[in-house]
């Protein structure tokens, strides 16, 4: 009798031990299954697509402080590219210039009037003269806000007769604002002034011969 007795106790003890683990193993496959699946989930929704002549690239979206320093560049680059990239028509360049204002504050403007002011916008027209720049390196800090940068870059001036290279070099802080059609980074160029724009070399355009 009362081995038959212990006998059900030991039954008993089995099954409740079997009970728990059976337990603790469906908590740990559900705990691992809703994991997996937000995880899934949470990748399924970093991944957009984008329509670009006609067809669907794939791309991934981030967090905007991962991507501050690559469109922070590419902000000051643009910026830079419609301000002093024109060509010899009336139009351009007021189309350049009013889409590089954008992107700017004030201090843009006073450079863009001072310009103005000395002719140097009908120079460009009447002596039928293109300039182009090009971004070397830009220097960016963000240990501080508003942004610390510093822009590098080559300008060329193309003359009928001459190409003149110059150096240019900037600095300016930029600060967030609400992103837009004509600002899709959403930053603003504050403080903006030129430190250097010096000759580097003249090219006689058809010779190839050079001077510094």
């Amino acid at each position: 009798m009362f081995e038959q007795l212990k006998n059900i106790d030991k039954a008993f003890q089995h099954v409740k031990r079997l009970t728990i683990i059976v337990v603790i193993a469906s908590m740990a496959t559900c705990c691992y299954m809703v994991a997996k699946s937000y995880q899934m989930v949470s990748r399924a929704a970093s991944r957009i697509y984008l329509v670009a002549n006609g067809k669907a690239i794939e791309a991934f979206s981030a967090e905007r402080k991962e991507n501050i320093p690559v469109e922070a560049k590419d902000h000051i680059k643009m910026f830079h590219h419609y301000f002093f990239s024109l060509d010899p028509d009336e139009k351009v360049i007021n189309a350049h210039i009013a889409e590089a204002l954008y992107l700017a504050d004030g201090s843009a403007r006073s450079k863009y009037q001072d310009l103005k002011e000395s002719h140097y916008y009908g120079e460009i027209i009447s002596g039928n003269i293109s300039q182009e720049v090009t971004a070397d390196s830009i220097h960016f800090n963000m240990n501080q806000y508003p942004y610390y940068f510093k822009y590098y870059g080559t300008e060329k001036i193309i003359r009928p007769t001459v190409i003149v290279t110059r150096s240019l070099v900037t600095e300016g802080f930029l600060r967030n604002i609400t992103r837009s059609d004509h600002n899709p980074h959403g930053f603003l160029i504050e403080r903006w002034r030129v430190l250097e724009n010096r000759d580097l070399q003249t090219t006689n355009r058809g010779t190839g011969r050079t001077g510094y």
